[in-house]
């Protein structure tokens, strides 16, 4: 009797795709590169934001060939007025006082707030000491107790020349200590100069298996408009999907009170606080969400009393991920 030998039974094909039981997901890499294209993007953005006086976008039709000339002198009747001004005073020339504060190379227009691709090398956020230092910053951090009072002394030479402009006279009772009590207010408006990310944090940072929102909404903030120098004040809302690491809570208000006591605008300060907590933690995706009122435009100018500006910046998957993003915003009340 002859018996006929089966074909071996091929093994059944598993259903599960194998990044999931090789424990490696091909899209990490991916996901990976976008975190980081996004802060490095920020980062530009910033920085390009502290560095020399740029001029405007000229929209003004370009020159003609040739100059008219007129009382015997040749002149361009095209040339705008911010081109003159550029080859007045020439301010593309300037430079940080402290080469250590250059400001790198402003990335291409038009890729600011859609990252796109990196712009530069340099670390996101400045652990040295100072977290994005302006133009005499480090100056202002290395003094010594001398150069501390003679700053002060400068400053409030300054504010007595201005009450003597508006036609004050600043040795009356009333303000006879004036420049030396806004002085040291000043001082105190803008101490977030002086300070820096690893101090604030000050090794807060713990490892927990948590994976679903963090937030704490409603941080009071208190910063000067650095186009009047006056304030503007509101609240933010920061919060952060944890990629097993998290971050004691009142450093959450510390890195906003660490930016905001800054010459500042709202949209700068809302893009800064996001990327501190991005870098601090790595997390899964940062939100922070900023509503205020700004006095430049509620006392003087337009005079919109009830007027309130709000920005947002979203980082990793509350960017990507629709349904994340909505719950940040519903728990914000927005």
């Amino acid at each position: 009797m002859t018996h006929r030998i089966s074909p071996p039974i091929a093994p059944k094909p598993n259903a599960l795709p194998s990044y999931l039981t090789n424990g490696g997901s091909p899209l990490q890499n991916s996901l990976n590169l976008r975190d980081s294209t996004e802060r490095e993007s920020l980062h530009a953005s910033i920085k390009s934001s502290s560095g020399p006086r740029r001029y405007p976008i000229d929209l003004d039709p370009p020159a003609p060939q040739g100059k008219e000339e007129r009382n015997g002198v040749k002149f361009d009747p095209m040339e705008s007025k911010i081109e003159k001004n550029k080859k007045e005073e020439g301010l593309e020339q300037e430079h940080a006082r402290d080469p250590r504060d250059e400001a790198p190379l402003t990335p291409p227009l038009g890729s600011y707030s859609r990252p796109a691709s990196p712009f530069t090398a340099n670390p996101t956020v400045d652990f040295d000491g100072l977290s994005w230092p302006s133009l005499g910053t480090r100056e202002r951090l290395d003094a010594t107790p001398e150069q501390s009072q003679e700053r002060l002394k400068k400053l409030s030479g300054a504010v007595r020349t201005i009450l003597e402009c508006i036609g004050e006279d600043p040795d009356r009772e009333g303000l006879h200590r004036t420049p030396d009590r806004y002085a040291k207010a000043m001082m105190f408006f803008t101490k977030g100069y002086e300070e820096n990310l690893r101090d604030i944090v000050n090794g807060a940072v713990f490892h927990e298996d948590h994976d679903e929102l963090v937030l704490v909404k409603d941080i009071e903030v208190f910063s000067l408009c650095e186009h009047h120098l006056v304030p503007f004040t509101g609240k933010m809302h920061i919060g952060y999907v944890p990629n097993r690491r998290v971050l004691g809570l009142s450093k959450l208000a510390r890195i906003a009170e660490m930016f905001s006591r800054r010459l500042q605008v709202q949209e700068r300060l809302t893009k800064q606080v996001a990327l501190a907590l991005s870098e601090v933690l790595q997390p899964r995706g940062v939100a922070v969400v900023m509503e205020s009122s700004h006095l430049c435009m509620v006392m003087r100018g337009v005079q919109k009393t009830s007027s309130m500006t709000v920005t947002s910046c979203m980082l990793g998957c509350m960017r990507s991920n629709a349904k994340t993003r909505d719950e940040f915003l519903r728990l914000c009340g927005r």
